[in-house]
């Protein structure tokens, strides 16, 4: 049996581990996987380049941060979703004006969901300096930071979390893809040496995620998979069944996760145009990905 750390960000998007570790399928692969929820991306990043993690998965904005901003050697291995992000609003910010000079809140200042917020912010008439980024880290606290206080006025929040806001009084605004075009949110990405040394398990890992994730979207088991987003999640029974409607619906998890080119070529053009990287012209999103451990492992599956 071997051992593998894997990290991640708690949330529905995590469902296809949930359902491989609850059916058996990582033990079958012979894989002990420890899962460990971070509390913000920096621990993640730092963590998977020591050594700390194996496999991330999260927003695949965090891979590119990794290679362009610490030079680190990692690798794209497997796609996710598109986030199922949506921004709200205390119920007294009536317009995006309205946040001029307020505080908005995200995980860290220059990757992923605050790159999608800034873009977003941009659209509709403000820059960068018309208001104030908080970071705070994972999506449960900046939810639980907007229920607390009243000033941190608007932040993009994912599944199930969205949710939650909005039975707490927050105001959905919109949805992030409807204003950013398609975007690849939730990746699996490793460092490269590691994949190296460990293909083998590697390969058994993505077959045993990509099984989990055919079984949670079998619709003989949407009542299972329902109630192992409540258990996992700790989530009321109507609230999971709301996330996984969102989740299993057409543009949410991506089929058998595959990595979806151009929302990572978007993910790209953001960070090119929002951050000015690359002097404003984004590289070939083939850059950061390797398609050889998932293509053995759903060639295994088929």
């Amino acid at each position: 049996m071997q051992s593998l750390k894997v990290v991640v960000f708690e949330g529905v998007q995590n469902l296809a581990i949930f359902a491989a570790q609850a059916q058996g399928y990582f033990v079958a692969e012979g894989l002990d996987i420890t899962l460990s929820f971070t509390p913000d991306s920096t621990i993640l990043r730092n963590g998977l380049a020591a050594g700390e993690y194996d496999i991330a998965h999260t927003a695949v904005d965090n891979a590119i941060a990794m290679v362009e901003l610490a030079q680190q050697d990692v690798a794209v291995v497997l796609g996710g979703d598109s986030g199922f992000n949506a921004l709200l609003f205390q119920p007294d910010i009536a317009s995006f004006e309205a946040l001029r000079g307020q505080t908005v809140l995200v995980d860290a200042p220059n990757t992923a969901f605050a790159l999608a917020l800034y873009k977003i912010m941009q659209k509709h008439g403000l820059e960068r300096g018309d208001y104030i980024a908080q970071p705070v880290g994972a999506t449960p606290f900046r939810l639980a930071r907007m229920r607390e206080d009243k000033a941190a006025k608007a932040s993009i929040m994912n599944l199930p979390f969205r949710i939650l806001a909005q039975r707490a009084g927050l105001r959905l605004v919109c949805e992030a893809t409807d204003e950013i075009g398609p975007y690849l949110s939730t990746a699996g990405f490793v460092m490269r040496p590691w994949a190296q040394q460990n293909q083998a398990a590697l390969t058994s890992y993505i077959r045993a995620y990509l099984r989990g994730l055919r079984w949670a979207l079998t619709p003989a088991n949407r009542a299972a998979a329902i109630a192992l987003l409540a258990e996992r999640l700790r989530l009321a029974a109507d609230v999971a069944a709301e996330a996984f409607a969102i989740a299993s619906a057409e543009g949410g998890l991506a089929r058998d996760a595959a990595i979806d080119i151009d929302g990572l070529s978007n993910v790209l053009a953001l960070r090119a145009d929002v951050e000015g990287q690359w002097g404003g012209q984004a590289p070939p999103a083939e850059k950061y990905i390797d398609t050889r451990f998932y293509a053995a492992a759903l060639a295994s599956l088929n």
